[in-house]
């Protein structure tokens, strides 16, 4: 995976690449296995976490950017 967007599924972005959970856990998002988190988009779980969706999103794609 190169880039993250924020209409993205995070389950789909975890099952690609699982070093990204430590971002959603940072967020605050500490239910990645819960069903319901998986079939949020990023921009749904920040909205609901009270979190900037383009600074993860910019966070995440550094992240994946340095492997």
């Amino acid at each position: 995976m190169k880039e993250i967007t924020k209409d993205m599924v995070i389950g789909d972005i975890l099952d690609v690449e699982p070093g990204t959970a430590m971002f959603f856990f940072e967020m605050g998002m500490h239910c990645l296995g819960c069903p319901a988190s998986r079939g949020e988009t990023v921009e749904e779980a920040c909205s609901v976490h009270g979190v900037s969706v383009d600074d993860l999103i910019a966070r995440i794609n550094e992240y994946l950017a340095s492997k």
